[in-house]
């Protein structure tokens, strides 16, 4: 858990205390300015803005009852990030699991990838795709929508 939130956490750490100093060297405006992308830093690579984490085990069997694609991802990938804003409303009907918080979703990309944790890896009906592209992703995960 800790792991997940120390890149963001870094961001506000550093972006408020540079804020800081910009404001008392009379510069507010850049301050504020700077506070803003360094919060938006933050946000991007939290994991707040992907769709809630479930565990690799629910995930498998989950997917396999009703056939929707599992997106094994980490906060901080900008692959994954990318994935993720291609995807748009659309992620939503994926599965995803951080590999992060769950080392049998890490397990699963390990054992998929050649012992690497490349994310993100999306799994289709048993197939693995490691790092598709969004454009094919959107496609053919969800060629309805």
């Amino acid at each position: 858990m800790t792991r997940v939130w120390f890149l963001p956490l870094l961001l506000v750490v550093g972006g408020s205390a540079v804020a800081t100093t910009l404001f008392l060297d009379s510069s507010p405006g850049a301050a504020a300015a700077l506070l803003v992308v360094f919060v938006v830093l933050a946000g991007v690579n939290s994991p707040l803005i992907f769709p809630r984490s479930i565990g690799a085990l629910e995930a498998q069997r989950r997917s396999a009852a009703d056939g929707r694609p599992i997106v094994y991802w980490r906060p901080g990938c900008p692959y994954c990030m990318r994935l993720r804003v291609r995807l748009g409303r659309t992620a939503r009907q994926a599965y995803w699991v951080n590999i992060w918080r769950d080392p049998a979703g890490a397990a699963v990309v390990r054992a998929v990838n050649g012992g690497n944790e490349t994310v993100p890896t999306v799994v289709v009906a048993g197939q693995p795709h490691t790092n598709p592209d969004p454009e094919w992703a959107r496609e053919h995960l969800f060629p309805s929508a």
